[in-house]
């Protein structure tokens, strides 16, 4: 296979364009294409500041690696989730976000959910009474916190996430599979800013998982391999897996999916009803608008852990 714009042996070959690229020229029309897609979803100028959430793993830091090529003011945020069963797994994370901003000079923020709140994600999920004990319920809830928290206290205009194609068909596919309308209310590529809360972007949501994998390859990106240890099992992977066999027959399968998805909503198909409106307080402790009564869910997991952290040690 040769790259389509200079002849040379192709680096990738995505069959959903028709477009095989060198490593240069894949290089170069990625950022490209996000840079494309930033302004054709409105998603941030070249003035505001980007707070991008990194994990570790390909798509953020890769983002992030984008963002600053391309110009924009991005720094970064690592949550560290003390999640290290079996495997270094925080640990590594953390080590490689740190040689990634180091390497180019930029700004990583850093919370430290144990030291910041008395416990690691491990253990917040023991009191974890919403999600019945399981991490990822506690994960999402607390990185949706912090990076919300981080964000407003250091005056970001702009939260951006490195989901990619195969996260957000996902995650469609499920949410059409139940038809909880108000989480696809709130699917998209940009989610408005709201009072204390800032406005989130996903500049890789049109890329394939594949995709992003090459130009961090490409790019020489160390990230982590390893999947999280409390992944396994997850409903959100036999989604992924059931939507890669359709795309093995139909190349584009995806991409279509989630386009048809964008312009449906743009069309008025999920325009709001008055009944899947919440009203949104803030939260007495932490301020976040919360839609329960009294405080968030997140402060109420805090207090909860730290009340039995406290009766083990009378105990």
């Amino acid at each position: 296979m040769k790259c389509r714009k200079c002849g040379q042996k192709a680096a990738i070959n995505m069959r959903h364009h028709k477009l095989a690229l060198c490593k240069e020229h894949y290089l170069e029309w990625l950022p490209e294409q996000t840079a494309r897609f930033i302004k054709k979803y409105r998603m941030f100028t070249p003035q505001e500041r980007v707070l991008v959430a990194v994990s570790g793993g390909k798509d953020s830091l890769s983002l992030w690696d984008i963002l600053w090529r391309l110009g924009y003011q991005a720094d970064g945020l690592y949550i560290a989730l003390g999640i290290d069963e079996g495997i270094a797994y925080s640990a590594e994370s953390q080590r490689l976000c740190e040689a990634f901003a180091e390497a180019r000079g930029l700004t990583l923020h850093i919370v430290d959910i144990a030291r910041e709140y008395g416990a690691s994600i491990p253990e917040l999920a023991r009191s974890d009474r919403r999600g019945k004990g399981k991490p990822c319920s506690v994960c999402g809830l607390v990185k949706r916190h912090e990076m919300n928290r981080i964000a407003r206290d250091l005056g970001y205009d702009v939260l951006a996430t490195g989901h990619n194609l195969d996260d957000e068909a996902a995650v469609l596919f499920g949410n059409t599979l139940n038809w909880q309308v108000e989480y696809l209310l709130r699917q998209g590529p940009v989610l408005p800013e709201s009072p204390g809360l800032a406005r989130k972007v996903k500049p890789l949501c049109r890329f394939y998982e594949r995709e992003m994998a090459a130009y961090a390859l490409l790019r020489g990106i160390q990230y982590i391999y390893d999947e999280c240890p409390f992944a396994i099992g997850a409903t959100s992977i036999y989604y992924k897996e059931m939507l890669n066999q359709l795309e093995a027959k139909r190349p584009g399968a995806k991409l279509s999916f989630y386009l048809s998805f964008l312009r449906a909503k743009e069309e008025g198909l999920f325009a709001p009803q008055e009944d899947v409106q919440q009203a949104l307080d803030a939260c007495p402790r932490c301020g976040q608008l919360t839609s329960a009564p009294g405080l968030c869910a997140f402060c109420r997991l805090i207090e909860r852990a730290s009340s039995e952290a406290k009766g083990a040690v009378r105990g």
